[in-house]
């Protein structure tokens, strides 16, 4: 019996299966394959391990729970502007995993599909995503908006976490990872790396520019302060952009190289002291290092950083109406956001996912699990109350008795003090004028500017 297959405009849906096409950035879903030993066992018993991909998983549930298969086209990218050049090319995807700048570009473009009411319907027991997310992290997506529209209403957070300074205490003092002008400092040339992305580079290059301003008492005391530095850190006026670009350029030529997983390894062997670093990133890079019997660091310098989300959507020309592959989509987003595959992604990739679990406890456990003292060690509180603390579980106090070391470790870089994400701000999505005026300032510095080469030879 010959199978139709419909290819293009009806959505590549078989007879009998739903097509669902998943882009998301590389390594950043459970891929399985995890050896015994590494099973996750839980306080309550609860036993967790990735055998096979969570996307073969997924479709076992799916057909398990609504009765209709459906194949996942899983495709990776590096960054949000390979993504995006990825759909300019002619590339249809369903669901997609970008930053919150991106997930807004395309809601101002009318690409993206909004969630359904069932989606969002918090009685049905299969919606694990707006039962479990974090209401730290839903109110600060809350702020996000896109003309008048609720980034939240298309995108349904993944993962989050801050921008910071990866050191190795041996080599890099820990009072010079305090202020992001410290990728600046001559003392460690060619020890530091910086990331080749031009929205966390132009950010950190803001904090460098502003940090007389942003850290006087007054601005810090001021009643509209998160407002005041959102402005600040969003700034690309044309001379903001300028004066940028001579701090990025001082910047490169103090680097040892522009990386995006590079970084990674250079601080584990040690060829550099100073990596600078997304928080999922520093978690991999200490647990590395420790493997090794190396004990690294991660900083949050005291004027800011940037609190970023990646956050599921979908695609309007892809889903294009059709009710089965919408449903499809959000129970993928569901499914990945079940608290146990919430602690599989973790696990496998190093990041920090919004889900909180809501009434169940199987994330703070793990947590635990990850960063808890053992009873002969020294202990030291650390609250995570700002994050898995909701109206349903108002009277359960989250504080970790952890090693004090964890204080700027992995613990520190996976869930950050409240007092750090309250200096930090999320980056806003650019026009096109602008876009166009940061990007020929980033190939600049990316690519070495003859110019600037002819006025120093002169």
């Amino acid at each position: 019996m010959m199978v139709a297959v419909c290819l293009g405009g009806c959505g590549k849906r078989t007879e009998d299966v739903t097509i669902l096409r998943v882009a998301n950035a590389e390594e950043y879903i459970d891929e399985g394959g995890w050896d015994e030993e590494e099973t996750i066992c839980l306080k309550d018993g609860t036993r967790i391990r990735g055998i096979r991909p969570m996307t073969e998983d997924f479709e076992e549930w799916y057909e398990e729970t609504y009765g209709e298969k459906v194949r996942v086209e899983y495709s990776t990218y590096g960054t949000n502007e390979d993504l995006y050049n990825q759909m300019l090319l002619g590339n249809v995807f369903d669901l997609v995993c970008p930053s919150e700048y991106m997930i807004m570009t395309l809601m101002q473009e009318g690409k993206l599909q909004a969630f359904s009411a069932e989606f969002q319907d918090t009685e049905d027991e299969r919606n694990y995503y707006w039962k479990g997310v974090s209401p730290y992290i839903h109110s600060r997506m809350e702020q996000l908006l896109a003309g008048d529209q609720k980034l939240s209403d298309y995108g349904a957070c993944f993962m989050w976490g801050t921008m910071g300074l990866v050191y190795h205490p041996g080599g890099a003092r820990a009072e010079d990872m305090k202020h992001w002008d410290v990728l600046l400092d001559p003392a460690y040339a060619k020890r530091i790396t910086m990331k080749d992305s031009v929205r966390d580079s132009y950010f950190i290059a803001l904090g460098i520019l502003n940090q007389n301003q942003i850290t006087t008492p007054e601005f810090l005391r001021a009643a509209d302060y998160s407002e005041q530095l959102s402005a600040v850190l969003n700034d690309t006026s044309r001379d903001t952009v300028n004066r940028v670009e001579r701090v990025l350029s001082d910047m490169r030529e103090n680097a040892y190289s522009l990386e995006v997983e590079s970084g990674k390894a250079d601080m584990v062997t040690g060829k550099v002291l100073i990596n600078m670093q997304w928080s999922g990133d520093a978690v991999y890079s200490l647990d590395q290092a420790e493997e090794d019997g190396i004990e690294l660091a991660y900083s949050v310098p005291e004027e800011c950083s940037n609190l970023w989300f990646d956050g599921w959507c979908m695609m309007k020309d892809g889903v294009r109406e059709d009710s089965r592959k919408q449903r499809a989509a959000e129970a993928f987003i569901n499914y990945l956001s079940r608290p146990d595959n919430v602690i599989r992604n973790m696990y496998y990739v190093g990041y920090t996912s919004a889900i909180a679990g809501g009434d169940s406890d199987l994330i703070f456990q793990y947590a635990e699990y990850c960063y808890g003292a053992e009873e002969t060690e020294e202990k030291a509180e650390y609250s995570l109350n700002y994050f898995f603390q909701g109206e349903s579980n108002s009277d359960r106090n989250y504080v970790i008795l952890a090693p004090p070391d964890q204080l700027k470790r992995q613990l520190y870089a996976q869930y950050p003090p409240e007092e750090v994400l309250e200096r930090s701000a999320i980056m806003h999505t650019f026009d096109t004028e602008t876009n166009q005026r940061i990007s020929r300032m980033w190939t600049n510095i990316r690519c070495f500017d003859l110019g600037e080469w002819f006025r120093r030879v002169r």
